[in-house]
């Protein structure tokens, strides 16, 4: 019988399920990803992470701007591809899906049907759970809807941030893929509904509005945001110094107790280190991006940029 696979995905994430799959010898017959894209000033071709991953190993690419386009509807049906695999990438259209034998699979980093959405491991920090893990889902016409073929549950470590955890992840989620794939030709694979409620955790998209830092809100949730954030695109706030008003960044912070008496979000320095005093509490600063420059610890900054001793936070 015939196991080919077409794999679909774009950033580095779907890389490490990509790389798994083909070390255990699967047949990554075609991988889909996004068209490339231009950006910054010189405008610049930027391939996405699946894209370069597959010219190295000269893997089949294809990259269409419409997944519904004839043309490349016909370039997957003359594949006859056993399965798709679909890790971090777009919704598919039925007629798409409804090609292969075995349908389309697809790895979400949460445990559905809790952070369906297109942000999960980043919302799951900043509501501080304690737990996450990764789902496989067959897919079906409503996005993160379609019945669970495998999950993995796994502790959440208190200092991990958006990067360490999507790292560890991404390596858990390909080697479930690949449990869940062996099942699936083997035919052994058992389907189990979403139960879904009004009440189920939602991961929406992010943006410039429900990234910035709300400083009335309690430590632990200020903290959420800012381990969720990190290292991007970034928990950000404006920082009010003297007469300039900039964006700033906050990359690691921690609960911290530094005056007797809490103030009204004011920024205070001492001994090479940031503090920022709120209603709630206070938290210390270890890295932070002021506008236009790039990440640096606290002590780093310090040494060359002056905090007024009357510098806010809003």
């Amino acid at each position: 019988m015939d196991n080919s696979i077409i794999f679909m995905g774009t950033p580095d994430f779907a890389v490490k399920s990509l790389d798994y799959l083909i070390k255990k010898n699967l047949s990554i017959d075609c991988v889909v990803t996004s068209p490339d894209k231009k950006s910054g000033r010189g405008l610049k071709i930027n391939e996405s992470e699946v894209k370069k991953y597959s010219k190295l190993n000269k893997i089949k690419l294809l990259q269409p701007n419409n997944l519904t386009d004839p043309d490349f509807i016909k370039q997957i049906k003359e594949l006859n591809p056993a399965l798709l695999v679909v890790v971090a990438f777009r919704k598919l259209p039925r007629v798409l899906y409804e090609i292969p034998k075995h349908g389309a699979i697809n790895l979400h980093a949460s445990l559905l049907p809790d952070y369906r959405g297109a942000a999960p491991i980043n919302w799951c920090l900043i509501n501080n759970e304690k737990f996450t893990g990764v789902s496989i889902i067959k897919i079906n016409e409503k996005i993160d809807y379609g019945k669970i073929l495998m999950q993995e549950k796994i502790i959440i470590d208190r200092d991990e941030d958006y990067g360490t955890l999507k790292n560890r992840l991404s390596l858990i989620g390909s080697k479930i893929l690949y449990k869940t794939i062996d099942l699936i030709f083997k035919n052994q694979i058992k389907e189990k509904a979403q139960i879904i409620s009004e009440n189920d955790k939602k991961a929406p998209k992010l943006t410039s509005e429900n990234t910035r830092i709300d400083w009335d809100s309690s430590i632990d949730s200020i903290i959420g945001k800012i381990r969720g954030l990190a290292p991007k695109p970034g928990a950000w706030t404006i920082l009010i110094n003297d007469e300039d008003e900039i964006r700033m960044k906050i990359l690691k912070a921690r609960p911290a107790s530094y005056s007797k008496s809490n103030s009204n979000n004011i920024l205070l320095t001492q001994d090479k280190r940031i503090f920022i005093s709120t209603r709630n509490g206070e938290i210390e600063c270890d890295i932070i991006q002021l506008e236009n420059k790039k990440a640096m610890t606290a002590k780093d900054t310090l040494n060359g940029y002056n905090f007024s001793s009357k510098c806010l936070v809003k």
